[in-house]
């Protein structure tokens, strides 16, 4: 009687153990990832004016306002954009501009005069 009452309780475990891995994001069962959502940071936008180019860097240095979804004062600072990005643009060109801000890095998203 034990015996039963010991297997019982061990399937029960084992199964409630089962139900509950499949809850956990990123976890692997029977040989299939579950996708686990991410979130990317979200787009801020500014007004500035480009102060340096440098397109060996990918980046482009603005003085813009401040920007209240990052809670960020009116700063300049450089910021990281493709080849695409920059063309036709040039220092003291008035733009605004959209980034997204990761792991303290601001790229660029689009930037327009």
């Amino acid at each position: 009687m034990k015996l039963t009452l010991i297997a019982a309780a061990s399937t029960v475990l084992t199964l409630s153990f089962s139900a509950l891995a499949e809850d956990m994001p990123g976890m692997k069962m029977e040989g299939v990832e579950m996708k686990q959502e991410t979130k990317q940071a979200p787009v801020a936008t500014a007004d500035g004016t480009i102060k340096v180019i440098d397109p060996t860097k990918h980046t482009v240095t603005i003085a813009h306002g401040a920007v209240p979804s990052v809670r960020w004062p009116p700063m300049t600072m450089a910021f990281s954009a493709t080849e695409d990005q920059l063309t036709g643009l040039a220092a003291g060109d008035r733009v605004s501009f959209s980034f997204r801000l990761e792991g303290g890095k601001a790229t660029i998203i689009s930037i327009r005069k």
